[in-house]
């Protein structure tokens, strides 16, 4: 099959015809993609560092990788960390804690 293209005078293709095809593929990825790859999560802690949580409230932080939670803080339950701001368990976090027997309550702080 034959397709047909567009020319100047001289033979040439258009350079206004390259340049809309590139913006019609780019806006092609775009649509189907939708823009997934292009997302960016913040993470919880810095590289060599684990998120920790109040013990009793709502509050975190982050400790040194190796080093143990700061008083007053505790880990998170395996399976249950957060890693990303925002995330299902960062969100879950902002109204629960664990109380001093590392059981699941309601954070007594949440609104």
């Amino acid at each position: 099959m034959r397709v047909a293209r567009r020319t100047s005078p001289s033979g040439r293709i258009r350079p206004a015809h390259v340049i809309a095809a590139a913006l019609a593929s780019a806006a092609a990825v775009v649509a189907l993609t939708g823009c997934s790859g292009l997302a960016y999560e913040e993470d919880i802690c810095s590289d060599g560092e684990y998120p920790v949580l109040t013990v009793g409230g709502s509050g975190s932080a982050c400790e040194k990788n190796g080093e143990e939670p700061s008083k007053g803080y505790t880990r998170y339950p395996e399976g249950k960390v957060p890693k990303h701001v925002d995330d299902d368990w960062d969100v879950y976090w902002r109204t629960h804690t664990l109380d001093k027997d590392g059981r699941i309550v309601d954070a007594p702080d949440a609104d």
